[in-house]
């Protein structure tokens, strides 16, 4: 094993066992520890400060940062198997499920008719009991059975899948902003705090749009993961 990865599982074994805030080895003990150079050991340590699990605190020290729910970008999931995926126990709390007028960009990107009606179903999303993300979802009106399903416990993929429309494809934009006050109430964070807003348009094996989605992120407790080859 490179050396940088000995010390980084050092680093995350440690971290396993202590509280946000909680001091760590500094530079200098790593680098007598494992025998390497200061080099190796900010090299061990550049990820984990991108991903938040350390900070740096400049001639203090470096401690244990807040937990984050880490996201892999470029598969499609649902919020449920990301957690799952993750060893995190994932509960919801339904704000909305109805059927209602479609605004014009939600028929214009379901491809429905002109006026038609929407399904929404609006849902606050917990991991481990914090809430992480708003998700509001507009889905065509043939999917107006979802409103007898409990979706409180249960996937809203699943579902769809257990109905033979597969979600399979998704695009979209994710775009920074900063919390409202509906946002601060529901996520528990403070107005004003940064939020990631994902816009995703997802379609079945045969290409039909099926399901409008946006989701807002509390900011401080995700991380989203990118490979571009």
């Amino acid at each position: 094993m490179p050396r940088h990865e000995a010390v980084e599982r050092h680093i995350r074994s440690r971290i396993a066992g202590l509280r946000p805030g909680d001091p760590l080895e500094s530079d200098a003990e790593l680098c007598e520890l494992f025998r390497v150079s200061r080099m190796t050991v900010r090299q061990a340590t550049q990820r984990l400060v991108a991903e938040g699990a350390i900070y740096r605190v400049s001639g203090v020290g470096t401690f244990v940062g807040e937990p984050r729910v880490h996201r892999q970008m470029g598969r499609l999931r649902s919020f449920t198997e990301e957690m799952a995926l993750r060893g995190m126990t994932v509960s919801s709390e339904v704000l909305a499920a109805r059927l209602r007028p479609g605004t014009p960009d939600e028929v214009a990107e379901l491809r429905l008719p002109p006026k038609s009606n929407v399904v929404q179903v609006r849902r606050i999303r917990r991991a481990g009991g914090e809430p992480m993300a708003i998700e509001d979802v507009a889905l065509p009106p043939h999917c107006a059975w979802l409103l007898d399903v409990d979706l409180a416990e249960g996937s809203l993929h699943r579902a769809l899948t257990d109905h033979g429309l597969a979600p399979v494809r998704a695009t979209g934009t994710q775009v920074a902003a900063i919390a409202d006050a509906e946002d601060a109430r529901l996520l528990h964070i403070a107005p004003g705090a940064p939020v990631f807003v994902e816009r995703r348009l997802v379609g079945t094996a045969s290409g039909d749009p099926i399901e409008r989605t946006e989701s807002r992120y509390a900011g401080a407790r995700f991380v989203f993961h990118i490979e571009l080859t």
